[in-house]
């Protein structure tokens, strides 16, 4: 599927990476970006480095950081987005679900959280049996941040596949599984959600008055 150059362009917002600069995990999520470019969409990168600049997230806070903002704000802006995690322990590592956590500020948007939105999921891990389970957990966080898991999400064991630059993957398979997760994010946009009119600054304003009165009365967090 192709855009042509009277539509908009969806853009795909992916959210990934380590505190280790060049990780495997945030290449990964570079090539499932291209797969997205190729298909007609444009990207914005949020990887480690930007992640591991993120506070804890505390739904009690009154302000946000600066960064807390961008990403916040591109996320709220995005058609699509594409997350990419390691799998620490069994569980999705806790910089990238800290960020997710920080998308609690959409939660009184006309389009809360990821609601109508495509996304794509890629896990790597060392090994299977991670690999799979991460990529499952992640999944059920997508589900309850209401968006719509693409039907491939890219699971990447690190002990057989290497990255051996931002460009390079030893493994062409996988280098196709994760261009895949890219395209079908980029073509739900389009489908789907990729019409729809960026907000306002009147309605992110009136949105985030909507947020400070709302600090008590969260959707998704629990305390």
């Amino acid at each position: 599927m192709s855009i042509s150059d009277s539509q908009r362009r969806p853009l795909v917002v992916g959210i990934g990476g380590t505190t280790r600069a060049a990780s495997s995990t945030e290449r990964a999520l570079g090539f499932a970006l291209r797969g997205a470019e190729q298909a007609g969409a444009r990207t914005q990168l949020f990887g480690g480095t930007f992640l591991h600049t993120l506070p804890h997230y505390a739904p009690e806070a009154s302000t946000r950081t600066d960064a807390q903002l961008e990403l916040i704000e591109a996320v709220r802006a995005a058609d699509a987005v594409i997350i990419a995690t390691p799998g620490y322990h069994g569980g999705v590592s806790g910089l990238v679900k800290n960020a997710l956590d920080t998308l609690e500020e959409l939660r009184a948007d006309d389009r809360p959280y990821l609601d109508g939105r495509a996304v794509g999921c890629i896990v790597t891990a060392y090994g299977w049996q991670a690999a799979g389970s991460v990529l499952t957990s992640l999944r059920s966080i997508v589900h309850a941040l209401r968006g719509w898991p693409t039907p491939f999400g890219a699971g990447i064991n690190t002990l057989e596949t290497r990255f051996e630059s931002a460009q390079q993957c030893s493994d062409a398979k996988v280098a196709e599984q994760l261009a895949t997760v890219g395209r079908q994010a980029a073509q739900f946009a389009l489908a789907f959600g990729g019409q729809h009119a960026a907000p306002s600054e009147s309605a992110v304003n009136g949105t985030q008055t909507a947020n400070a009165s709302l600090t008590e009365k969260h959707l998704s967090l629990t305390v």
